[in-house]
């Protein structure tokens, strides 16, 4: 069964917040294997330009890589890889707004009647792997 997997590089984080683009860069994909396995093979091709990356959620996938990226492309910016050479014209990297993550939570709490102070959600980065892997599967729940 494929995999649905957020992952992300320490080095293309810094190079995005050196350039400006953000620091909030994410590499979402689906495989055939597991996300260990995607994280390994990204990380032998140098994905990016890049030998550091890290999984940081996975879940089994609905649908191919073309049709997650373009639902998560409804929420979060892709990055063009003809604009930006650094990421060597790796597919599925996206810029991600962290004000839109933490709305999300923040609706989610309040939906779940959580007792939570709404005002003090910070996002980190299991939270952004689960709002990415939400938004990129066909089964949204809002």
């Amino acid at each position: 069964m494929p995999t649905l997997f957020v992952a992300k590089s320490k080095d293309l984080q810094d190079w995005g917040h050196g350039v400006g683009v953000t620091k909030y860069l994410f590499k979402v994909g689906v495989t055939d294997g597991s996300g260990d396995d995607a994280i390994t093979e990204l990380t032998a091709r140098k994905a990016a330009g890049r030998e550091d990356w890290k999984l940081l959620g996975k879940q089994d996938a609905d649908q191919d890589e073309a049709a997650a990226l373009e639902q998560l492309g409804l929420r979060e910016q892709l990055l063009d890889p003809d604009f930006y050479p650094a990421i060597r014209s790796e597919p599925g990297i996206f810029k991600v707004k962290i004000a839109n993550v933490e709305n999300d939570m923040m609706v989610r709490a309040a939906l779940s009647n959580e007792n939570e102070q709404l005002k003090t959600l910070k996002a980190k980065e299991k939270d952004i792997a689960a709002y990415l892997l939400r938004k990129a599967s066909k089964s949204n729940e809002f």
